[in-house]
C-alpha cells in the first residue's frame, strides 16, 4: 500500500485543517516547497498537493507554488494535484508540468461530461476526490453537503478511464482519531477503481487496517507533521504483505 504525505496550501503556507474548516488551521511550514522537499527526502514515492484556497474559491490560487513543486520533484516522485481543478486548461497545464495525477472533486458531482471528457483525454491520469460527511458527498471546499451517497457516486463512475479514487471522511480529517473503517470498507466494495484512504490515519495500526482493507494507498498529513508517526515506519507497514 502506497503511503502518500500531504502538503495542503493555504495563504501560501503548508497547513492542516481540522475537519476541513478554514478557521481551524495549523501552519506547519512557511514554505510548501520546503514541506514537499521533506517528504521527498524521507523517501516518499508519491506526494499529495492540495490548493485549499483553490478548493474554496473554485480555481487554483497557489499555482506558482504547485508548479515550483512539480519542477523540483516530479522527476523524483509522483506528484498528485488537487484543489479547484474545475477547467480543462488547469488540468492540462498541471499534467504538462509533470503532475502524475490531477484530482477532480466538485466537478465529479456537478459536471459528469467534464469528468468523462478529461478522463478520455488523459486516461489513468485523472483521479477523483470524494469527500464525505456521514457518507454523503461534500463539495466546494467542504462547505456544501449533497444528498448523494459516496458509494452510489463511485459505483456510477465504472465506465470512465480514471486513475484512483481518494475517499476523505471529513469528520476524521485532521482530528487524529483514526480512519472511518466502516465507510472505507463500503467504499472499497463499491469502487471500480483503486481506493486511497484519507482522513484520520494517525498510527501504524491505522496504516495496517487500511492495508488489510486492500486500500491502494493512504494519504497522511497531521500525524507526520506532528511527529506522531514516522514516514519510514508507515511505509514499511504499508508495504508488508
Amino acid at each position: 500500500m502506497l503511503i502518500i504525505p500531504a502538503v495542503d496550501m493555504k495563504n501560501r503556507k503548508a497547513v492542516r485543517l481540522k475537519q476541513g474548516k478554514a478557521d481551524q488551521q495549523t501552519i506547519y511550514d512557511e514554505d510548501p516547497v520546503h514541506a514537499a522537499q521533506k517528504w521527498v527526502d524521507f523517501g516518499a514515492r508519491r506526494i499529495h498537493i492540495v490548493d485549499l484556497d483553490g478548493a474554496f474559491e473554485g480555481t487554483p490560487k497557489n499555482s506558482d507554488l504547485t508548479l515550483a513543486i512539480l519542477k523540483a520533484f516530479s522527476s523524483k516522485v509522483e506528484v498528485q494535484i488537487g484543489g479547484g481543478l474545475r477547467s480543462s486548461k488547469v488540468v492540462e497545464d498541471f499534467l504538462s508540468a509533470g503532475a502524475a495525477r490531477c484530482v477532480i472533486g466538485t466537478k465529479v458531482l456537478d459536471d459528469r461530461d467534464f469528468l468523462k471528457n478529461i478522463a478520455s483525454r488523459f486516461p489513468g491520469k485523472i483521479s477523483v476526490g470524494l469527500d464525505a460527511k456521514d457518507g454523503k458527498i461534500v463539495t466546494k471546499g467542504w462547505v456544501e453537503t449533497s444528498a448523494t451517497l459516496a458509494t452510489d457516486l463511485v459505483a456510477s463512475l465504472y465506465d470512465l478511464r480514471l486513475g484512483e479514487v481518494i475517499y476523505t471522511d471529513i469528520d476524521r480529517d485532521g482530528m487524529l482519531q483514526g480512519p472511518n473503517l466502516k465507510r472505507l470498507k463500503e467504499m472499497r466494495d463499491a469502487s471500480p477503481f483503486p481506493l486511497i484512504a484519507s482522513g484520520g490515519v494517525t498510527t501504524l495500526e491505522h496504516v495496517k487496517a487500511c492495508r488489510e482493507l486492500n486500500c491502494f494507498g493512504a494519504i497522511i498529513g497531521t500525524a507526520f507533521y506532528d511527529g506522531r508517526m514516522e514516514i519510514g515506519a508507515a511505509m514499511k507497514v504499508g508495504e508488508d504483505k
